[in-house]
């Protein structure tokens, strides 16, 4: 769905609380009312009201989230989708073919190599890991001539859970030369932080589940696009597959996304403090945030980010045994899986997020934890870890 010319040219946030956001016209409430109904009446055989035949094929809440998030990414188009892997996996549908070659970073999720390699791998979908950081390698690999060339460039900056990043635009240039898409996995950064269309990509992906519902109470994905032919492509298998996001998901993730902007700046401050604290102190081998000066990726971060944001992964000199002990001794940061809620998680990657790819390049380092850094106030986060880790 397209965003007003109006709202395009508007800030962040207003273009967050307003975008897809009309008050009902009956009754005036200022929230839009959400809509459960599966199928809709027909003036007449074939007389769609508003466009609307069937739950499946159009929602006007999924319709105005859609809105909503095409206006935060700068992009024409967007897509809602029951999770984030079923966002990836219409993508992939929509624009690969068996004998297809995806580029991906060899440090991206496990759900996302696992859905390529393993659900996708045996249907004919082929993949080379590569580090997005060294250009002239990813250069070779995307632009192998023949039957082998890549179709999609995939890449998460900054990546989970090692915190690397990735230049946008150069990526860009090099698919493009190659006459393949980029595609930018945006979860981490939201679209307040990162806006990958203005870089040069081609599509930017989601997982609403994490900053952009910001809530922990809701699963969702997204792709936005601002070529029409490409929509159009993957509008097809949203309907034809079928993995939208329902009506209350829908609702729940536009209510969660009205708040991203005041949140992030948030989550940010949040953990530069404690990335700052965590420098130096006992036990501690590194701390991965962007907003370190010495983190490697910290001038590309601070020329195509708006902020560092609210992710922090620590590797600890006693290894395994230190990371999972500090894992377990929190009692604000909660030990659980996923990302970008109000409240700060904590995560052992390598036998959590990332178990599936144990064994393989793109295994995590069984010394690190994750931190999704959450809105309370920081010194209290700040004590809990120190608690923590003091049990060392």
């Amino acid at each position: 769905m397209s965003e007003t010319a109006e709202t395009h040219q508007t800030g962040f946030n207003t273009r967050a609380v307003h975008a897809g956001q009309e008050f009902e016209p009956r009754t005036g409430a200022v929230v839009p009312p959400l809509h459960f109904s599966s199928t809709y009446a027909q003036d007449g055989i074939g007389g769609l009201r508003s466009g609307y035949e069937y739950g499946r094929g159009g929602n006007p809440t999924r319709d105005a989230l859609q809105e909503q998030l095409a206006a935060l990414e700068g992009g024409r188009h967007a897509f809602s989708f029951g999770s984030g892997l079923a966002a990836e996996d219409g993508l992939i549908r929509a624009v690969c073919s068996p004998g297809d070659r995806i580029v991906l970073g060899n440090d991206a999720y496990g759900g996302t190599y696992r859905l390529i390699n393993r659900v996708l791998g045996p249907w004919g979908i082929q993949n080379t890991p590569i580090d997005m950081s060294a250009l002239d390698g990813v250069r070779s690999a995307v632009s192998a001539e023949g039957k082998d060339r890549a179709r999609l460039v995939w890449v998460e900056t900054p990546s989970n859970p090692l915190m690397k990043i990735t230049d946008i635009a150069a990526l860009a240039e090099i698919a493009h030369d190659a006459g393949a898409l980029l595609v930018v996995d945006n979860t981490f950064a939201s679209p307040y932080l990162q806006n990958p269309l203005a870089l040069g990509a081609d599509v930017v992906v989601h997982s609403t589940t994490k900053y952009i519902g910001g809530h922990s109470d809701v699963v969702g994905g997204a792709l936005v696009v601002n070529d029409g032919e490409l929509a159009e492509k993957i509008g097809f298998v949203q309907f034809a597959v079928g993995a939208v996001s329902g009506p209350m998901d829908a609702f729940l993730t536009t209510r969660g996304l009205k708040t991203l902007g005041v949140r992030m700046e948030r989550h940010s401050d949040n953990a530069q403090k404690i990335a700052e604290w965590l420098v130096g102190r006992p036990g501690i081998e590194n701390v991965l945030y962007p907003g370190l000066p010495d983190h490697p990726g910290h001038e590309l971060a601070a020329k195509q980010m708006r902020r560092f944001g609210g992710m922090i992964s620590v590797q600890f000199t006693g290894g395994e045994a230190a990371a999972r002990k500090v894992a377990e001794s929190t009692e604000l940061f909660t030990l659980a899986e996923s990302l970008g809620g109000i409240e700060s998680l904590m995560n052992y990657p390598s036998e959590m997020t990332h178990a599936s790819v144990k064994g393989t390049e793109l295994a995590v380092p069984e010394n690190l934890i994750r931190l999704s850094v959450g809105i309370e106030d920081a010194e209290d986060l700040i004590a809990d870890l120190d608690q923590a880790i003091s049990r060392l």
